[in-house]
């Protein structure tokens, strides 16, 4: 390959019309201002993992709160139990946002991640117009031809003792063979009336302003801030049959019946017994 058809190839990468690129500028002049959560937008065009970069940021550096970090592609993305995520350039969302939530304690750190996909589905309804529901704890699902499908991930990570670091990874305007595993989904394929990445991000961002403020002013509090409802209103988990997968090679069937004041999903086993479930893996079960 000659030089010239290296360029060219380069070019290429970058010239899907349908996919124009982020503009950092723009995303900080709307949503940068004084008093705001968020002090500064970075948009860096390819990265192995946004979470990674912007914990070893705020470990070192001492990064403010409210800094955000996005990447037009992530190659080493991570969702939950250390899975990969991919997808092509400008495809998708992903985004990691520094949070230092002095004042609330640490015991209800553990709902920024809930907290995160409330503020996440609520701004991607209001501008993409799809209708979303959150798997417990942290998947964005979407309707794909009648079939319930994981379009977006949610992935929180402590950043030394003070901080806390939300990566959030979103399918907008991938297509059927671009799809990770065929049970994937995106905005595209859900119906979106607009996959513009731009207003998607705006949208989001500032919901997520938004709930984090009200969650802080409640000093965490999940009922105060109308959190565990809102959650509880658009999980799709709850009132399902699921088996979660615990830590320890252990397995729980039952009625998903609650999220707890702790974010832990509750669920009623055929014993009668009910069992708050912190981490694991959740698989919603077909009716038998």
């Amino acid at each position: 390959m000659t030089p010239r058809d290296a360029a060219d190839e380069n070019n290429n990468r970058w010239s899907d019309l349908d996919r124009p690129p982020l503009g950092a500028a723009g995303l900080r002049r709307s949503l940068v201002r004084d008093g705001g959560l968020y002090r500064d937008i970075e948009v860096v065009q390819r990265t192995g993992s946004t979470n990674s970069d912007l914990v070893a940021r705020a470990e070192a550096e001492g990064a403010a709160e409210g800094t955000v970090l996005v990447a037009e592609e992530q190659t080493s993305g991570r969702g939950r139990l250390d899975r990969r995520w991919t997808a092509p350039p400008r495809s998708g969302l992903f985004f990691s946002v520094l949070l230092r939530p002095a004042g609330v304690p640490v015991a209800r750190w553990g709902w920024l991640p809930l907290l995160t996909g409330v503020a996440v589905a609520t701004g991607l309804a209001r501008v993409a117009g799809v209708d979303t529901a959150l798997k417990w704890p942290n998947d964005l699902l979407v309707t794909v031809g009648g079939e319930e499908r994981k379009a977006g991930g949610i992935l929180a990570e402590r950043a030394g003792e003070d901080a806390v670091v939300v990566g959030v990874g979103i399918n907008v305007s991938l297509g059927a063979a671009e799809l990770p595993v065929p049970q994937a989904g995106s905005l595209a394929l859900a119906g979106a009336v607009s996959t513009d990445r731009d207003p998607l991000l705006r949208a989001v961002l500032r919901s997520l302003e938004d709930w984090y403020g009200r969650w802080r002013a409640a000093d965490g509090d999940p009922a105060a801030s109308g959190l565990q409802e809102t959650y509880a209103a658009g999980c799709a988990t709850l009132g399902r049959t699921v088996r979660a997968e615990l830590p320890g090679d252990r397995a729980l069937v039952g009625e998903a019946v609650a999220v707890d004041g702790d974010g832990r999903l509750v669920i009623a086993t055929k014993d009668g017994v009910q069992e708050p479930v912190g981490a694991g893996d959740i698989v919603h079960l077909r009716p038998a």
